[in-house]
């Protein structure tokens, strides 16, 4: 079911992690390209961009192919383990993402963090934050199939629901940057905001597209759940006006 019209209201965020609340992206390519290189492989920047947003054990595979010769549960490893050692010296957070966070938070807006990386890198990066935004953490090592399949999503959203079961997908808004991102959150079917970052989004008129999360607020993502609850109704509306001319 939809929000109400008289009454929609946005009652969870849903973060992607890489790219989006930080910008890892340049630990990853780095502990990647130094992994390869190790194996006496050549890793360049276009098969980096590949990798943006894809599940790890996805990721993995990807090197094996370019010469890693270890066991992807390995090489996931190794590469969280060189990306973590870079997030303890400094966590590269993303323009208006902490703001935003604290915003939400103070608006009493539950939010949640949904990210292919494992555990041990997100709570790192979680611990970094100066409150607890964060009610819980969906990672990459507790789903079974990984972005852009929207399983994630749907574990988070089915989370929330367990304290709240009036919740529903369309009280909820996802932050994305990457192509494997956003289409796991719109095929999860919350309201979807891409932030492209390190590769260009395609044009998708089923998601709201912004180009910094730098001066965005809780308001105007109040305003994307209201507008998804107005074209629902509208295209019920319309559904019935066929039904009755028919």
């Amino acid at each position: 079911m939809y929000a109400s019209l008289s009454q929609p209201s946005l009652k969870a965020a849903l973060w992607d992690m890489d790219g989006t609340l930080v910008d890892t992206e340049p630990y990853w390519i780095a502990a990647e390209h130094d992994l390869v290189e190790a194996h006496g492989g050549s890793w360049s920047h276009e098969q980096a961009m590949q990798l943006v947003g894809q599940s790890l054990m996805h990721s993995a595979g990807i090197l094996q192919d370019a010469g890693v010769r270890l066991e992807k549960r390995e090489i996931i490893d190794t590469l969280s383990a060189r990306v973590i050692e870079r997030i303890k010296e400094d966590v590269p957070w993303r323009p208006g993402a902490r703001e935003l966070l604290d915003e939400l938070h103070g608006a009493g807006v539950r939010c949640a963090l949904v990210t292919m990386s494992e555990g041990p890198l997100a709570r790192e990066v979680v611990a970094a934050l100066p409150k607890p935004y964060f009610e819980f953490l969906v990672t990459g090592d507790t789903v079974s199939q990984g972005k852009p399949h929207p399983e994630a999503y749907l574990t988070a959203v089915e989370r929330l629901r367990l304290s709240d079961p009036e919740l529903t997908i369309d009280h909820c808004v996802a932050f994305e940057d990457s192509v494997p991102g956003v289409a796991a959150a719109l095929a999860s079917g919350v309201v979807t905001v891409g932030i492209p970052h390190q590769v260009p989004l395609p044009d998708d008129i089923r998601r709201t597209t912004w180009s910094t999360l730098a001066g965005r607020t809780v308001a105007e993502l109040e305003q994307l759940v209201l507008d998804r609850a107005r074209a629902a109704s509208g295209v019920a509306a319309a559904g019935v006006l066929l039904e009755g001319a028919n």
